[in-house]
């Protein structure tokens, strides 16, 4: 056994490694970190001049001490010629067992589903969490005990989709991981996920190429005032009428404006509270409301009701983004309503002086920097009501523009 002395992990030592790979102790004990950070003991040996490795558990419920202790133990066995594995097997064989309550898999992604959803504000999202689950893994492995999902399992559903539904087969993985994880935490199962989803990471085919961002389709600043001429002349009502140009004006999301409701509104200040729960940040957000947008606000109040959505349908709903699809389309416009996010920052960028940061705080994007974002806590709303006037009043004159007569 070796000596204090030649030892070459310490406490500090285990603490501070981050880099994936293997790092020897001495003895054989090894510390493993894998590509996720997760560190665990890993004792290797020779048995009949064949190459072994033993699995002694994570850091997190092993200290360095009790690791060289495992391991300083089945050194002993392996002078007196006994495997330490089939020993250690042996001995959980015949230890007395608890019986156990099986839990199938559908079972444990169910409750996992029911007890998380209640925090996910994304409603479409509830639904696909558990329908992919339900469609791609119920069927091979719904029924089985959670305890005896084994990684072929997990391969046989992945990879009849990892290369034709890239995006989906991802998602599904980590679905599964976070049953089996929440399994594992309510010993369900076995925890014995040591090194599993780096060996799946193996085994799964490379795909050829990244997935690409999601780009909605946009106008052109130069183009606005051609748009929001044939907007407001299109043959929609005159209420999707207003809530398209009114989308355009303030920069907002289509979902902001479809679910806008009149007690958010602050006539006397000239601004737009959207609550925190209809946030995609979550974060409550100000939008300063410029002269055409309270023109707008101003002839929807005159015929709609004082309470409830300001953009409603003739049955008192909100409308869907398709509506305001199809209006472009018949218009023949080849952009969406959402892109003219993009014409608004594309402007601005390129037509006035306002800093980046007052531009992405109009478009209620969080700052990507995590150091800037903890110390900087104002919403710039003076400055964004400027930006906004401004941009108002470019839509306004190029609308103007795009509708006089032509000289004769």
């Amino acid at each position: 056994m070796n000596t204090r002395g030649k030892h070459m992990l310490t406490t500090v030592s285990v603490t501070s490694k981050k880099t994936k790979g293997y790092y020897a102790d001495g003895n054989g004990l090894y510390l493993q970190v894998s590509a996720s950070g997760s560190k665990s003991w890993i004792f290797r040996f020779m048995l009949r001049g064949r190459a072994r490795e033993m699995g002694l558990g994570s850091v997190q419920s092993k200290s360095l001490a009790a690791a060289r202790a495992d391991v300083a133990s089945y050194r002993q066995l392996l002078i007196e010629g006994i495997d330490p594995i089939e020993h250690r097997r042996g001995l959980q064989l015949k230890a007395p067992t608890v019986p156990r309550t099986a839990h199938s898999f559908r079972e444990c992604a169910e409750q996992f589903h029911a007890m998380h959803s209640e925090g996910w504000r994304n409603v479409k999202h509830v639904a696909q969490w558990i329908n992919t689950l339900a469609l791609y893994v119920f069927p091979a492995i719904g029924d089985r005990d959670v305890d005896e999902v084994t990684r072929a399992d997990i391969l046989t559903v992945l990879e009849p989709i990892w290369l034709t539904k890239h995006e989906t087969a991802s998602r599904v993985r980590q679905r599964i991981k976070l049953v089996l994880d929440w399994a594992s935490a309510r010993e369900y199962r076995t925890e014995r996920e040591h090194g599993l989803w780096d060996q799946m990471s193996t085994a799964l085919p490379k795909t050829r190429q990244l997935r690409k961002p999601k780009h909605y389709r946009s106008c052109s600043y130069e183009r606005v005032g051609m748009a929001l001429a044939a907007i407001r002349t299109c043959g929609a009502s005159m209420c999707v009428r207003c809530a398209m140009e009114f989308i355009v004006l303030t920069a907002a999301r289509t979902g902001m404006v479809r679910m806008a409701r009149w007690e958010e509104i602050d006539w006397s200040k000239h601004q737009w509270t959207i609550p925190a729960e209809r946030m995609k940040t979550g974060v409550e957000h100000r939008i300063p409301l410029p002269h055409r947008a309270m023109e707008i606000l101003e002839a929807q109040r005159q015929k709609s009701e004082p309470e409830g959505l300001i953009f409603p349908t003739p049955r008192n709903k909100p409308h869907s983004d398709m509506v305001f699809t199809m209006q472009l389309r018949r218009l023949g416009l080849a952009f969406t309503m959402h892109g003219f996010r993009s014409t608004f920052r594309d402007w601005a960028a390129e037509q006035t002086a306002f800093p980046a940061e007052v531009c992405e705080a109009a478009l209620a994007h969080a700052l990507k920097n995590p150091t800037e974002a903890a110390y900087f806590r104002s919403d710039l709303f003076d400055k964004r009501r400027e930006l906004m006037g401004a941009w108002a009043a470019y839509c306004v004159a190029e609308t103007q523009a795009a509708t006089k007569p032509p000289a004769e």
